[in-house]
């Protein structure tokens, strides 16, 4: 009898923190998608003159900056994303 009991709780437990692992990945903001790199910060890996690569939370993209250039290790903000590449602008 104590056994059941005990595996009652823990069956009960379990099911609680499923429950609650659920909950919290529900109440999460989904991010993908273009829309979601618009306005975050890329660091320039190879020199945009116009065109080069920036990398964007660990991904290496094709970058155009709108104007001027930019030297690797320089920070750019993403304003458009065009199929598989990223327009940029300087940050100030």
């Amino acid at each position: 009898m104590p056994i059941l009991i005990l595996l009652i709780i823990l069956i009960i437990v379990f099911l609680v923190f499923v429950v609650i692992w659920v909950v919290r990945a529900h109440q999460r903001k989904v991010e993908a998608g273009a829309e979601e790199l618009i306005g975050r910060t890329a660091v320039v890996e190879a020199t945009l003159a116009p065109k080069g690569t920036v990398l964007v939370e660990g991904e290496r993209w094709t970058a155009v900056i709108d104007k001027g250039s930019a030297e690797p290790e320089d920070e750019v903000i993403i304003t458009k994303v065009d199929g598989l590449k990223l327009l940029v602008t300087k940050k100030v």
